[in-house]
């Protein structure tokens, strides 16, 4: 095949692709297509504070008021809330396999640490409700390890970190609320 085919045919496909790419790119607010005065490359568009993506997810809604956790089994993610309803601290935690029921439950009691139905050692234990004949608690392994999965035994933990446990610790004493919902 004669070079200048050979050429021709890469020039098509180059052709091809910068078409696709442009295509497929979005034109800058307002319509404008070009990346600043005269075309030069300018500063990238700001964000808008309503794009703007909350960092902290809201506390659910109906959760209750005044001090109290908040602990949603949907979005597998609790909410430490102070007095005025300001949330001072949200984690994402491991539920057990056992899940507490929906509503207000109070923290019965505590203990600085033991060992969980999975053999782990656990500290900032926290009970608060019963469920399937077991106890319901947060707490954290004390190694920081998450939690294994399908153990074969049913177990009633929710697992947070290291830290989000010495903060759930501190924040819940014994009679505490803890609302659970969906």
């Amino acid at each position: 095949m004669p070079s200048w085919a050979w050429v021709t045919g890469l020039l098509c496909a180059a052709l091809v692709v910068v078409v696709g790419l442009a295509v497929r790119a979005e034109p800058m607010p307002g319509g404008r297509t070009d990346a600043g005065p005269a075309g030069s490359a300018s500063k990238k568009p700001q964000q808008r504070p309503e794009d703007a993506k909350p960092k902290v997810p809201a506390v659910p809604a109906a959760s209750g008021e005044g001090h109290r956790v908040v602990y949603s089994l949907e979005q597998r993610r609790v909410w430490l809330v102070e007095a005025r309803d300001k949330v001072s601290r949200t984690f994402a935690v491991w539920p057990g396999s056992v899940h507490p029921p929906v509503g207000a439950h109070k923290v019965s009691s505590r203990l600085p640490s033991g060992t969980g139905t999975d053999g782990v050692k656990v500290a900032n234990i926290i009970y608060f409700a019963k469920s399937s004949g077991l106890t319901v608690a947060f707490s954290n392994a004390v190694d920081g390890a998450r939690p294994e999965t399908d153990l074969g035994v049913q177990t009633a933990a929710v697992r947070q970190k290291v830290a989000d446990g010495a903060a759930m610790w501190k924040f819940a004493p014994v009679g505490t609320i803890v609302n659970v919902v969906a």
